[in-house]
């Protein structure tokens, strides 16, 4: 039976700009090839938990292990939390694929040739601004945008947008940040009116009964974060929502991911892709994941433009449109190890 026999972790930044972080994943399997994975460090405070997990738990247990498919590493990324499980979990889809010559999105179950992509834009203090960010983004031909809101920054961007833009797909995106307080409830509702594709996360995560009885009041499609099965499968059951945003980093790999699609298409709800990082290969995987028949919306999928390049080709949209790789195997792009090897402030190598 196959083993893996080696896995390393880089901890990289972006070598100017804003600095993004990753921790990045490669596996090797017993014939020498390796897979990829990226877990994205949205906050500084998450690069130690999500480091030890990979070097004193998931990395040690991968070594020698035996597998016929990725779902048999599944033990192996539980030791940790949900964002190195990611990693270690793509890592493993990558790995597994290359050796069969199998594209990953094929492997995964996708239909799609290529993807259609939206953007996202953050709180801006000037609406001004927020107009002008989403001019840029349908000029570069996204199809869809969601624009951040809160408390007190909600029904005037959205205006904006709207009166600009009468017929672009628009998401609102709460962060969690609302209570089911009259004020509160009163902008949500006021939302509603502006012809909304969704409104994501309202109310903090796991009180999937505010969401329900959002989603009774109004008529946009509400879109509870989901972290694992468990709670996808009981927002189905509350009818506490009708879209949601797949996201690798959250439900802790493919694996589970895949799990998450099919339930949701299954529930006739609405999906979009979201892929965080900046180095490529966490994009390049939730391209794979986006191309499967459910994801009806567009998707997050594009690496930043302007910066280095890790993967060739780039993760890059033309006209809003991303092509899914499916003459290549795993994730159908070559990453560039020696940079990645350069630029690495911390290296994990088992063994060592």
């Amino acid at each position: 039976m196959p083993q893996i026999q080696g896995c390393e972790a880089f901890h990289v930044a972006m070598p100017r700009g804003r600095r993004p972080e990753s921790i990045l994943v490669r596996v090797t399997g017993d014939d020498g090839v390796v897979g990829w994975g990226e877990v994205a460090l949205m906050d500084r405070s998450d690069g130690p938990g999500a480091w030890a997990d990979l070097t004193e738990r998931m990395g040690p247990a991968l070594i020698g292990l035996e597998w016929e498919r990725p779902e048999d590493v599944s033990a192996a990324a539980e030791l940790g939390g949900r964002g190195a499980a990611a990693a270690v979990d793509t890592a493993c889809w990558d790995l597994w694929c290359r050796t069969r010559g199998l594209p990953l999105a094929h492997a995964l179950g996708g239909t799609r040739t290529s993807l259609v992509t939206g953007a996202r834009i953050s709180p801006e203090p000037i609406l001004d601004t927020v107009a002008e960010r989403v001019n840029r983004a349908v000029g570069a031909g996204h199809t869809r945008v969601t624009v951040e809101v809160r408390p007190g920054w909600d029904i005037e961007p959205v205006r904006v947008v709207r009166e600009a833009f009468p017929a672009l797909a628009v998401v609102a995106d709460a962060g969690h940040a609302y209570r089911e307080t009259p004020e509160h409830l009163a902008a949500l509702e006021a939302l509603d009116g502006y012809g909304l594709l969704a409104i994501e996360r309202p109310f903090p995560a796991g009180d999937l009964a505010a969401h329900a009885r959002l989603q009774r009041r109004t008529g946009t499609a509400v879109g509870p974060a989901i972290g694992d099965l468990d709670t996808l499968e009981a927002a189905v059951a509350l009818e506490a929502g009708r879209v949601l945003d797949l996201r690798i980093d959250l439900l802790g790999g493919l694996t589970a991911a895949r799990g998450a699609h099919d339930r949701a298409y299954a529930a006739g709800w609405d999906i979009w892709c979201t892929g965080p990082g900046a180095f490529g290969i966490g994009q390049a995987a939730t391209v794979a994941l986006a191309a499967m028949p459910g994801v009806t919306l567009p998707s997050d999928v594009t690496d930043p433009a302007g910066g280095p390049v890790f993967v060739t080709p780039p993760v890059r949209s033309s006209g809003g449109v991303v092509g899914v790789p499916l003459t290549q195997p795993g994730l159908g792009h070559q990453v560039d190890e020696e940079r990645i090897e350069r630029l690495a402030s911390r290296r994990m190598r088992l063994p060592v």
